[in-house]
């Protein structure tokens, strides 16, 4: 069976790089190349663009107590008189003599690393642009001191063309599943680079719209059953060009016969553990199967629910286990037994069904609709102490929180900007615990920010509670746009 909707949680939960490290990725790159440009490093700066997993959206979470790493070209203008191991020396002398970078920086054969306290490291090539040829691209290898041409921006292209022919950019996705098993099985290694060449060497344009690629666990099975017959084919180590640069940038260089060997034999195992999960009858069989693949992180706390429940639903339907495992802890009018938030923090939070977002005594919206109305709205929430306590703590969706405290609701639009001029936000605040509906305190109503866009709430009933924001355009009274709901659960 396919399971999609436990490889979507599996991936948020387990594989993808939280968007807690890839804010703080991206401020820390923001700080570098702001240091670069305000440097006196002597070439001149056209562009900062990033390259490799980060650039290609396939970056994953590092393995625990490992740190996860991206990579950004400086391209510049040559500089007269200059040869390649300069351009690499030189930036690396840049960041040393800065108190900043100076205990974080090192030096290698293309880049200079900054490293932030095992949690993450950034390398930083130059590349220059326009040296022998107009509009050529080439990296600086210290040792050799010589000139390489490569075309990292063009690479990142057309892996975007190849995740393009997938349904639900499950490309992607499939790959960085597939870097996670690397990194978790410890029996075979492939740099990023080679790996990612490998995988999308197997789709193609005449794969668009095909069932092969419609969902991840398809693209799945289709990648890995074409790798394993192309290194059946290639049993002697071949070169692996950049498809933009062939014949001149070879990504197998330095990966051994050995190491070809020992791919081609984890690919051609995982393709029948694959391919059975795939194939396998039953829900619970099927999870079991593509567990022993990915491990029990995989559909997590799903041997659980089989040991408690009784599971009349063992067809070939990828059907909601929220309805197992919630089974007598709901009623119609959303009063959950306090024992929901023990299976949340025991089980994850899979196991919250969509349809549990809209309990019955949640007021509809009382504005006209707007003929465009955005789901770009976010809620952001902060735990505080009092209502106008000095310091406060990020708080995420589903975060579990003590009975005390409140939280500071506000509203971003379009991935982070502040709430345009000429609107105003009104929140929805459903209580849906059994202790708070008891006390007629299940609300469901719109409340007005006590400060600008912000709403202080206080902590109190036990339980999973629902708060969405509402964008009013003042000048005609409509409804532009709405949130998805923040779950607030409290213990």
């Amino acid at each position: 069976m396919k399971l999609i909707n436990h490889f979507a949680n599996f991936l948020r939960d387990n594989v993808n790089l939280n968007q807690t490290r890839l804010e703080t990725l991206e401020a820390s790159v923001t700080a570098i190349q702001k240091f670069i440009r305000e440097s006196m490093w002597d070439p001149r700066i056209r562009s900062f663009v990033e390259q490799g997993s980060w650039a290609h959206d396939t970056i994953i979470k590092p393995v625990e107590g490992k740190e996860f790493d991206a990579d950004l070209l400086v391209v510049v203008d040559a500089v007269d008189d200059w040869s390649a191991g300069d351009y690499v020396s030189s930036l690396g002398k840049i960041f040393k003599s800065s108190n900043l970078y100076k205990d974080k920086v090192t030096v290698w054969d293309y880049c200079v690393t900054i490293n932030y306290a095992g949690d993450r490291k950034i390398d930083i090539a130059p590349c220059v642009r326009g040296r022998a040829v107009e509009g050529r691209h080439e990296v600086c290898n210290r040792p050799t001191d010589s000139f390489e041409r490569s075309e990292p921006i063009r690479f990142t292209e057309w892996i975007k063309e190849r995740n393009s022919f997938s349904g639900n950019n499950s490309f992607r996705k499939v790959t960085r599943l597939i870097k996670y098993l690397r990194d978790i099985r410890g029996d075979f290694e492939c740099p990023s680079i080679l790996l990612t060449t490998l995988l999308a060497m197997q789709i193609d344009w005449n794969d668009a719209d095909s069932d092969g690629f419609k969902d991840v666990p398809s693209s799945l099975k289709t990648l890995f059953g074409r790798l394993d017959d192309w290194l059946s084919d290639h049993p002697n180590k071949p070169r692996l060009d950049n498809p933009q640069l062939v014949g001149v940038e070879d990504f197998a260089s330095n990966y051994s016969q050995d190491e070809w060997d020992g791919l081609a034999a984890v690919v051609a195992s995982l393709r029948q553990d694959i391919d059975t999960a795939f194939d396998m009858k039953g829900k619970f069989a099927s999870v079991e199967a593509w567990q022993a693949v990915f491990g029990r992180s995989f559909a997590k706390g799903v041997a659980i629910i089989k040991s408690e429940a009784s599971i009349q639903n063992e067809d070939d339907t990828d059907s909601d286990d929220a309805s197992v495992v919630l089974a007598g802890l709901i009623d119609p009018a959303a009063a959950h037994n306090g024992l929901i938030v023990d299976r949340i923090r025991q089980l994850g939070r899979w196991i919250w069904s969509a349809r549990l977002d809209r309990p019955t005594h949640m007021r509809p919206p009382v504005w006209t609709r707007a003929d465009i109305v955005s789901d770009q709205v976010q809620v952001h929430a902060h735990w505080t102490e009092r209502q106008h306590a000095p310091t406060s703590q990020d708080v995420t969706d589903f975060q579990e929180l003590p009975p005390r405290g409140g939280l500071i609701f506000d509203v971003t639009v379009n991935k982070g900007a502040p709430l345009p001029a000429g609107n105003r936000v009104k929140y929805r605040i459903t209580n849906t615990g059994a202790a708070a509906l008891a006390l007629g305190k299940g609300r469901g109503g719109f409340e007005t920010p006590q400060e600008g866009t912000k709403r202080w709430e206080v902590l109190q009933y036990r339980g999973v509670h629902l708060v969405e924001a509402f964008v009013i355009r003042d000048s005609d009274d409509a409804l532009v746009g709405q949130s998805a709901p923040f779950h607030v659960v409290i213990r």
